[in-house]
C-alpha cells in the first residue's frame, strides 16, 4: 500500500487530500502548505496530519501529490525525485521546458513514476467516447472561463488551453508540424485570449481557443474524422456522435441524379449521451490511476513525457504570440 502526501493546499490540493482519503490502495500521510495557517485550517478540516516541513513530508511517504503553484513544480518535483518518490504533478509540469526535461531524467535514472494532473483524460465525457476516436484530420476546441485570480502567474496557454492540447495531442498520432497563433492580455500583464491553429505532418489541424476574461464558463471539444463527428460539451456533460448512416450508399445516387425525396436524417446515425450521474468523478478516475500505476508498476496513462510534449507545444504558441505581440515580450 503506497504512502500518499500532497504539498500545496489551495483550490485544488485541498480536493486531493480529501480524496485520497477515500482510495483504496492507499494510505494517506499528510499535508503540507508553506501557507502555514491555511494548512492547519484543512488539516483540521479533513482530520488529517500537518507536517511543518515538505522534508518531513517526504521522510514519511512514498509518493507526493504536488499540487503547489505551477512556478514551484519544478523544484518541489525535483527534490521528491532525489530522495526517491514517486510524483503526481498537477499541470502543467513545469514552467520551462529544460525544468520538464530533467525531471524525466532523474525519474527515469531513479526508476520513479511522474504523472500529470491532466484531468480531461479521465473526465467521463472524454471516456464515454474515446474508443470511437480514431483518426480525426479536424479538431476545434474552445475552453472560456470567467476571470479568477488562480492560475494568472502563468499564460492562459499554461492556464487553460494546454488541457485541450494534451487532449488534441493523445488522439492525433502525428508531430506537430507548423503553429500560428494569437493572444492579447484584458485583465493581467500576461496572455489572457489566446487562439491556435496547430498543423499536423499527416494533414491533421487542430484550432484551439481559450479565454480567462468570458462571461460565460464553456468547455467544449470536436473531433472531425473521415466517415464520423463528435461532439463533447464537458460543461453539459453531453456527447453528440454521428455517423454516416448504413444506408448512405442506397441514398446517395438518388441525390446525385438529383432527387430531393429523402429526410436530411437519412444519411446519418445520432446517439446522444448524457452523464447525467458518473460512478466516480475524473478526480477520483485520476487519483486512484496514480496509486494503481505505482501499486501495479503500470505506466501512467498521462506520464510525464505526455505532461512534456503537452508544455512544448503550449509554450511554443505562447512563443509565436510573444513574436506577433511586442506586450508580452
Amino acid at each position: 500500500m503506497v504512502k500518499i502526501g500532497v504539498v500545496g493546499v489551495g483550490h485544488l490540493g485541498q480536493h486531493h487530500a480529501r480524496k485520497f482519503l477515500s482510495i483504496d490502495g492507499c494510505e494517506f500521510i499528510g499535508i503540507y502548505d508553506k501557507n502555514e495557517a491555511r494548512a492547519i485550517e484543512i488539516a483540521e478540516k479533513l482530520n488529517v496530519k500537518y507536517f511543518e516541513s515538505y522534508e518531513a513530508l517526504l521522510n514519511h511517504v512514498d509518493a507526493i501529490d504536488i499540487s503547489a503553484t505551477t512556478t514551484y513544480h519544478y523544484e518541489l518535483a525535483k527534490q521528491a525525485l532525489l530522495s526517491g518518490k514517486h510524483v503526481f504533478l498537477e499541470k502543467p509540469i513545469t514552467s520551462e521546458l529544460w525544468q520538464a526535461e530533467e525531471l524525466l531524467e532523474i525519474a527515469s535514472a531513479h526508476q520513479l513514476k511522474i504523472q500529470v494532473g491532466h484531468i480531461e483524460r479521465f473526465n467521463p465525457v472524454i471516456l464515454q467516447v474515446e474508443n470511437e476516436i480514431s483518426d480525426p484530420m479536424f479538431v476545434e476546441s474552445h475552453r472560456l472561463s470567467r476571470f479568477h485570480h488562480r492560475g494568472t502567474d502563468v499564460p492562459v496557454v499554461l492556464d487553460l488551453m494546454i488541457h485541450d492540447i494534451d487532449l488534441i495531442l493523445d488522439f492525433i498520432h502525428s508531430p506537430v508540424g507548423e503553429i500560428r497563433a494569437s493572444g492579447v492580455g484584458i485583465l493581467t500583464p500576461s496572455i489572457d485570449i489566446a487562439n491556435a491553429r496547430i498543423e499536423f505532418e499527416n494533414g491533421a489541424i487542430a484550432n484551439v481557443t481559450s479565454s480567462r476574461v468570458s462571461m460565460k464558463m464553456e468547455r467544449k471539444i470536436r473531433f472531425f474524422q473521415r466517415d464520423s463527428y463528435m461532439s463533447m460539451d464537458f460543461q453539459a456533460k453531453h456527447v453528440t456522435v454521428m455517423r454516416k448512416s448504413a444506408n448512405i450508399m442506397k441514398i446517395l445516387p438518388q441525390i446525385m441524379m438529383g432527387s430531393t425525396d429523402f429526410q436530411p436524417e437519412e444519411l446519418v446515425d445520432i446517439k446522444n449521451y448524457d452523464i447525467v450521474d458518473p460512478a466516480k468523478d475524473a478526480l477520483t478516475l485520476e487519483l486512484e490511476s496514480f496509486v494503481d500505476c505505482i501499486n501495479q508498476d503500470k505506466k501512467p496513462i498521462v506520464d510525464g513525457a505526455a505532461g512534456t510534449r503537452a508544455l512544448k507545444v503550449a509554450l511554443d504558441i505562447i512563443s509565436c504570440i510573444q513574436k506577433q505581440n511586442k506586450a508580452f515580450k
